[in-house]
């Protein structure tokens, strides 16, 4: 079971992943944009991250580069309802855009269910594990 924030401004969004992800037996706490989102990350430990792109006030973009200053390594899922047509006028793909950034994964909006179970194991796969014990720097195995 993993601590899980969700950080959207749409209302409609943070109920679809949350349910999901407590059904799957996460535990999830949702914030509604970038400010709140970063203060929740910063009085907490979470286990991964779902963070939309387009917020009002702070950003997804913005909130991330706060969450990756302190927090490196934390697996971070980037979802947004922009578009991402290939042609030449449409603007930028911000979902490649975020994973450049340093997002672990990408889910366009609306997602399928599956495709973002599929995402959140496989970023809490292969994320180091916070609970673990770390070895002190001063100690030695025998």
């Amino acid at each position: 079971m993993a601590n899980i924030l969700i950080v959207d401004d749409d209302p409609a969004v943070q109920i679809t992943i949350r349910l999901l992800l407590e059904r799957a037996g996460h535990h999830v706490t949702v914030a509604g944009d970038g400010r709140k989102g970063l203060a929740l990350f910063e009085a907490s430990q979470f286990d991964l991250l779902f963070l939309d792109i387009f917020m009002p006030g702070m950003d997804g973009l913005e909130t991330m580069r706060h969450i990756r200053a302190q927090q490196p390594a934390i697996p971070i899922i980037v979802i947004s309802g922009r578009s991402i047509t290939p042609e030449a006028y449409a603007e930028p793909d911000f979902l490649k855009m975020a994973t450049k950034l340093g997002a672990v994964a990408s889910l366009q909006k609306p997602f399928r269910p599956d495709a973002l179970l599929a995402a959140v194991d496989g970023c809490l796969k292969s994320a180091p594990s916070p609970s673990a014990p770390q070895p002190d720097a001063g100690s030695r195995s025998r």
